[in-house]
């Protein structure tokens, strides 16, 4: 078999450079998004960005293009682009789809989820309950290592559902929440010393689809109600 020639030109070389830029200045500026590094309502300067990263301009507004198709950024004519905000009515809006399509997810893992399904929420309840959940003792030091067990746990949860649509859409609105859960962290509300994690697993291991869907609600609506809180303190 003769070797098939690929010619690689100068603009394809280019547009991976680009893409790679991109990327990871999408990663950087979603990740302070969420946590609120950079805060709700900021204004995102396109030249200060690629200042700050080092690069032209064309990779920033990618990025921004790319974080604002998942509403984390938003754009107005003639004013560029900032982050978007955070509001009482979006809150609500949120959790109210977050305890909608996570509790059809968990029903649907209990009620067809595997073995393997089980060994798999077990281990992920298991590390995120040996993982500290802050790394200060007021709790407003952030742990990147607690908030990704915490987002695997709830990953765990509904992934016996056997829907993909479900599992993506729910680690969207996992994502979404996170900006919630940090506006009650940084106003030192979060709940450290409730384990609400490990009655909602015994209740889906126990294949108590009432109760494991009603502990899951009531655990979002408690999030929802510091972070309505500290968002009621900042007005």
């Amino acid at each position: 078999m003769k070797a098939v020639a690929v010619s690689v030109t100068d603009d394809d070389v280019d547009g991976k450079v680009k893409e790679t830029l991109a990327s990871s200045i999408y990663d950087t500026l979603r990740q302070d998004i969420l946590t609120l590094a950079l805060p709700a309502d900021g204004k995102l300067n396109i030249r200060s960005l690629s200042e700050r990263f080092g690069v032209g301009l064309s990779p920033v507004r990618e990025a921004l293009s790319r974080l604002s198709m998942e509403k984390l950024v938003t754009q107005t004519d003639h004013r560029g682009f900032k982050v978007a905000s955070l509001s009482v009515a979006d809150l609500h809006d949120l959790f109210h789809a977050r305890i909608s399509v996570d509790s059809m997810a968990l029903r649907q893992s209990i009620e067809s989820g595997d073995i393997a399904w089980e060994e798999q929420l077990l281990l992920a309840y298991h590390r995120l309950s040996r993982t500290p959940r802050a790394a200060s003792e007021d709790n407003r030091l952030r742990s990147p290592e607690w908030e990704e067990v915490h987002r695997r746990f709830h990953v765990a949860l509904v992934a016996g559902c056997g829907s993909r649509w479900l599992v993506n859409i729910s680690g969207q609105l996992f994502e979404a929440g996170e900006r919630y859960r940090h506006v009650a962290r940084l106003a030192g509300k979060s709940r450290i010393k409730e384990d609400e994690h490990k009655a909602i697993t015994d209740a889906a291991l126990a294949h108590d689809v009432e109760l494991a869907t009603s502990l899951l609600a009531s655990h979002y609506q408690k999030t929802a109600e510091l972070a309505e809180l500290s968002l009621a303190g900042k007005s």
